[in-house]
């Protein structure tokens, strides 16, 4: 094994100096988020300061925005705290670009890197079709079936890829706008046709609200170009717009903002964009999730875990959230059981 060949060669050399200092973990970001280099070129490498590195980890994030952010720190906190000093990290963005995904994941294969970390369904497609040997881990990803292409998926994809999934239960996310608008009668469903996973959330949640008896139209974009303009229909043909865990527009929330506020009011998939354009959410914690990303490469670098047999993790806790600002120039008041979204 390549990890276990490094770690021996270290400590024959004399080298390997253990760290017994660790960072304490709560679920909430300890450190602000690690810098990240221009698309597609290599990103200064860092590592905790304490002790030699044993491993290199290439981190392909897809876009800069507050979930895939967190996603990362938290990933980065877990090896950190569990391996200090061991981890060389070569994090690099593709700033929304998913071909400059390609580029990235490759040249962490050239590197020979001991781990791939893919956060967002762009990059860990990116990262299976670069390599079948070396260890990938997704993250931010909500349906690897649908990611993968592979039919009748049962939790483990068995080959080098795992990870952890940020999938909400979809049926209460429908029925959370049941809850906040019974008398509704159109519901316009918001997503980038480029990304699969969103085609997957919708179809899902136009079901359940169909089910509610709400009569539901998609509308997709294909990407900034024609964002606005979809939006803008969706818009004036909806009584209420649903985003799902779309990255698209979790990188351009101010499009949707900027067309809805005060006007009509969006449910979202996740908490950035709730806060960004949307009224309520029920959200993961993308930190943890990345968190617990984190442990499965703990595993998989120390040769506790093999990657094919691990299965896909999904986050253990969803909470109902709501944008203050957004209620409040709706004249709308939150039913009981939500939490505001944080200004900070």
């Amino acid at each position: 094994m390549k990890n276990l060949s490094k770690l021996t060669a270290l400590a024959l050399s004399g080298v390997l100096a253990l760290s017994l200092a660790a960072c304490g973990g709560s679920g909430t970001a300890s450190t602000p988020a690690p810098e990240t280099s221009a698309p597609g070129t290599p990103a200064p490498e860092t590592a905790s300061p304490a002790g030699e590195t044993a491993y290199t980890v290439g981190i392909c994030q897809l876009a800069p925005h507050v979930a895939l952010d967190a996603a990362t720190e938290g990933f980065m906190d877990a090896i950190n705290e569990a391996l200090p000093g061991q981890v060389k990290f070569d994090l690099q963005n593709a700033a929304g670009d998913s071909p400059t995904c390609a580029t990235i994941v490759n040249g962490f294969v050239s590197a020979d890197v001991d781990l791939i970390m893919a956060n967002a369904t762009p990059a860990l497609q990116a990262a299976a079709s670069a390599t079948g040997d070396i260890p990938v881990l997704g993250t931010s990803v909500t349906e690897y079936g649908v990611a993968l292409g592979i039919d009748g998926f049962t939790g483990t994809v068995g080959t080098n890829v795992s990870g952890t999934s940020d999938l909400a239960p979809l049926d209460q996310q429908a029925a959370m706008i049941q809850e906040w608008y019974p008398d509704a009668q159109t519901v316009g469903l918001l997503y980038c046709s480029a990304e699969p996973n969103s085609q997957y959330q919708v179809d899902e949640v136009q079901k359940a609200l169909e089910s509610f008896g709400y009569t539901c139209t998609q509308y997709p974009f294909s990407d900034t170009n024609d964002m606005a303009s979809v939006t803008q229909n969706a818009a004036d043909n909806s009584d209420v717009l649903y985003v799902p865990t779309d990255n698209t527009v979790a990188n351009n929330t101010g499009i949707v903002d900027n067309i809805c506020h005060g006007k009509v009011p969006v449910f979202a998939g996740e908490e950035g964009i709730c806060a960004g354009c949307g009224v309520a959410t029920l959200s993961i914690s993308y930190y943890d999730l990345g968190v617990a990303t984190g442990k499965m490469a703990v595993k998989i670098l120390t040769g506790e875990a093999d990657v094919s047999e691990m299965p896909i993790e999904y986050a253990p806790n969803f909470t109902k959230k709501y944008n203050e600002t957004t209620c409040a120039d709706l004249g709308i008041t939150p039913p009981d059981g939500y939490q505001a979204i944080s200004a900070g």
